[in-house]
Parts: structure tokens; sequence; C-alpha cells
């Protein structure tokens, strides 16, 4: 099967689906096959009990990375791709939330831990940079007071040499006059200056991996394209495993090494980014791609929407999530929940779909 001969852009990212997509960061480090992974996620379920029941934010979902590479995880608001971001860090934890299976960071079960020894985990070999970084600094405590508390909480280091720290790790997300930006307030700084800043909070103890959250949200497009490029170069420079969450593809298609589409709590789609976007072969993946731009197609050319709306997670239909929204579903679809399997032919090609693979293929053929 040809790739599709067009191209994917979103915001200031652009990809060809008719070359092999080459990602900015590292790649995968020479290492035998069977080696273990840094952070392999293992059925991991999350709920919380509410009055109207239980809300299945995420929903059994299994995937792994190793050291240097970059993971995008790629779904519509209310996927669950956030919860499941939060998770590895233990930020679910709460009264009425359950969560389930297991996540082996290093071969140790992070849902296994109490709270203080996740307390060493988190902040310092995992790091996150979340979505608002508005809210996430604290407005009422200078910006780089709170990046000497972060460094001072996981190492042994006076305030003045903290404090010295910061000023190196502002200078390194090209945050100009670190000096003086310091002692700068949350509200004294621009949006994509605040976005530094949480990046050089999440990078202060050198973490082994990075998972950042939606980091270009609320950003104009030049800085969007700055921050992503910042990450790649921090990315390659420090050889650490990035988690990327995002509903932009052409983010990832611009970053990541692997691509996981989640629907309605689940991972419905997993390969490598080049596979992805060359052929796919789950019609949720299919709407996203059709639901972008193209640089080469007619300006009066409509958009093709996904029909419909996410399911509720309170409610999710049953059998097939996607099925309500699917074109191509069938009866049986709406009794039997897909597995996620490898495809014919494409081990690391995992689809989550009854439609049988050459159907499958056929189909996006006469789309693409």
């Amino acid at each position: 099967m040809s790739p599709p001969d067009h191209i994917v852009t979103t915001e200031a990212y652009q990809v060809s689906a008719a070359t092999p997509v080459s990602p900015s960061s590292s790649p995968d480090p020479a290492r035998p096959a069977d080696a273990e992974p840094l952070l392999q996620v293992k059925d991991l379920r999350v709920s919380y009990a509410t009055e109207d029941g239980a809300v299945r934010a995420v929903d059994g979902i299994s995937y792994e990375l190793g050291r240097g590479r970059t993971l995008g995880i790629v779904g519509e608001s209310g996927s669950g791709k956030t919860v499941a971001a939060l998770s590895v860090l233990g930020l679910t934890r709460a009264e009425g939330a359950e969560v389930g299976g297991c996540i082996e960071f290093e071969g140790r079960d992070l849902l296994a831990l109490d709270e203080r020894e996740l307390r060493t985990v988190r902040g310092n070999e995992i790091a996150m940079v979340f979505q608002d970084p508005l809210s996430s600094l604290h407005p009422l405590y200078r910006v780089g007071a709170q990046i000497v508390e972060a460094i001072r909480a996981h190492q042994d280091m006076t305030k003045a040499k903290a404090r010295a720290r910061t000023i190196e790790l502002l200078d390194l997300v090209g945050i100009p006059d670190p000096a003086k930006r310091v002692d700068a307030y949350p509200h004294e700084m621009s949006g994509g200056q605040r976005q530094r800043a949480m990046i050089a909070m999440a990078l202060a103890n050198d973490p082994k991996l990075l998972i950042a959250d939606e980091p270009t949200t609320a950003l104009d497009v030049t800085v969007q394209a700055q921050i992503l490029a910042l990450l790649s170069e921090l990315q390659q420079e420090r050889g650490m495993a990035l988690v990327l969450v995002t509903h932009d593809l052409g983010v990832v298609a611009d970053m990541a090494d692997d691509i996981a589409v989640m629907y309605a709590g689940e991972i419905v789609e997993s390969a490598p980014a080049e596979r992805v976007f060359a052929a796919p072969e789950h019609p949720y993946t299919w709407g996203l791609l059709r639901s972008i731009p193209t640089l080469d197609g007619p300006r009066e050319e409509l958009l093709t929407p996904i029909p419909g709306s996410p399911p509720s997670p309170l409610a999710p239909p049953p059998g097939c999530r996607f099925h309500p929204r699917c074109p191509y579903a069938q009866p049986e679809h709406a009794r039997t929940n897909p597995e996620l399997l490898s495809t014919p032919g494409q081990p690391d090609h995992r689809v989550a779909c009854l439609l049988e693979p050459e159907t499958r293929r056929g189909l996006w053929r006469e789309l693409a």
C-alpha cells in the first residue's frame, strides 16, 4: 500500500505523510531488544466515585517507554490522556478515587509506593510540565523562589547555590535577563515565559522522564513552536524520556517516536509515529487526521469532522466505544469490545478494531 500523498498540518507544525516522519527527538539508544524499558504501564485503571456513579477516566491502558524515547499520547478532550499522565506521578490519588494496574519505573511499581516514597520520585526522577502555567505557579510567590524550593526539596543545597542554579536554568530555557527575571512574579511574565519557567522547574533535578501535558495550550503559534523546539533540544542534550500529551497531531508528528491514540479511556491504536501517519488502521485515527487542514488541498475544501461527541465516562457505550460515531460500524460491534492487538505484518502496530485488517487498509486507501 502506498502511503497517502498529502500533508497534515496543525498550527506551526506540518508533516508530509508521503515520506517517513523523522522525529526530532534522539534515536533509541543502542541496547538489547529485551532490555527493560524505563517506564511500563500495565492495565492502568482510574475511576472516581461521584453522586451519579463511577467515572471511568482510564480503563485498562498499557504502554511502555524506552530511555531517551518520546511517546505522544493523543486524543480529544475527555479521552483520559491527562489522567493517565497524572497517574504516573501519583497525582490521581484522592478520596473516592480507585487506581489499579501497575506503573513500573525502572522496575519499581509506583502504585505500590506510599506518599513519602513517591515524593522522592516526583519532581526528582520524574517531572511534569502542566497545561496551564499560570495556575500551576503560585501567584503570591516569586518564580525563582518556587524553583529554588523544588531544587532544595530533593538536593542538599544552600539557598544561595539553589538561587544560582535557578538563574542558570532560566537562562537555559531562554528567558532573557534571568538574573532579573528570577525575582518576577508569575503575572509579570508572558505566557511563553511562564511556560519556560515551568520547564526550568521540571528540569531542576535532571529527571529521567519528563511528562508534558498540552505544553503549548493558549500560546500563540510562534511561541508554541519555540516551546516545542526547546523541549526537543533539552531532551536530546539530557537524554531523558518524554511523554507528550496533546490533542495536536502535528505536534506529535514532529516530535514523537511512538504514538498512542486514546478514546473514551482506552488506547485504540499505538504504533511508531511514521506508521500512524502513513498507514493508520483505526477509524478514530482516520477521523483525527481528516479533521486537520491540508496544505495541498483546495482552499474551499471543507474539513471532515468526526460525527457526534465523545461518550460520557459515567456510561460508556457497550461493545466498541467508538461504534456510535463510526461510519463503518456493524451491529455486532455494539456487543463486543475489541482488544488492542498487533496488526498482521506489523508487530509494533496495535489496533483495537473489529474490522478485518485488510478491510481497514482498503478503507484507508480510499480515504487517503
